[in-house]
């Protein structure tokens, strides 16, 4: 592996991301967890990810390797937490669907996108960063807590499977 960095996903990235979307929820199920099993993500949220220009792609020697989506608060689902908050008044962005090609898991890429999502938005001025995931992904909540996140509670959101969620946050 020689060159991994970032970009902005353009819509001709949508025929490469939803395979790796599709292998996320394979990796899920297969290892128990009930996340992403109700059908989202799809190719519709993704899109939409695509066209607010809030989808990151992860490339590896030219090859798209992982995904995630980035917004710009308020996030709606954060309003209510079952927790506190530690900085409810200044701006954050959230980070929401993170997955990453089979190619590439076990090779500490996840890690290494949301290094560098935070520190583009650290660049712009962002101080504040979210994150949520299933309380039984302890994948995503282990890559969360050794990139500096806290857990600050629950948040619930309108998942069929399971509505609640691990909710982190990192204040620099």
């Amino acid at each position: 592996m020689s060159l991994v960095y970032i970009r902005q996903a353009a819509k001709n990235d949508l025929d490469e991301i939803m395979p790796i979307i599709d292998e996320a929820k394979r990796f899920l199920k297969e290892d128990g967890n009930p996340q992403w099993q109700s059908g989202y993500p799809d190719s519709a949220t993704i899109s939409s990810d695509i066209e607010n220009g809030e989808a990151w792609v992860l490339i590896v020697n030219q090859n798209i390797a992982g995904y995630t989506a980035v917004t710009s608060g308020p996030d709606p689902n954060y309003h209510q937490i079952d927790g506190r908050w530690k900085n409810d008044l200044d701006p954050y962005v959230a980070i929401h669907r993170v997955a990453i090609s089979n190619e590439y898991r076990g090779m500490h890429l996840a890690s290494y996108l949301l290094s560098s999502l935070i520190s583009m938005h650290y660049d712009q001025g962002v101080r504040n960063y979210r994150v949520d995931t299933f309380r039984t992904n302890e994948i995503v909540q282990h890559l969360v807590e050794d990139s500096g996140f806290t857990e600050r509670g629950t948040i619930k959101n309108d998942d069929p499977i399971d509505p609640y969620r691990v909710a982190y946050e990192l204040n620099l």
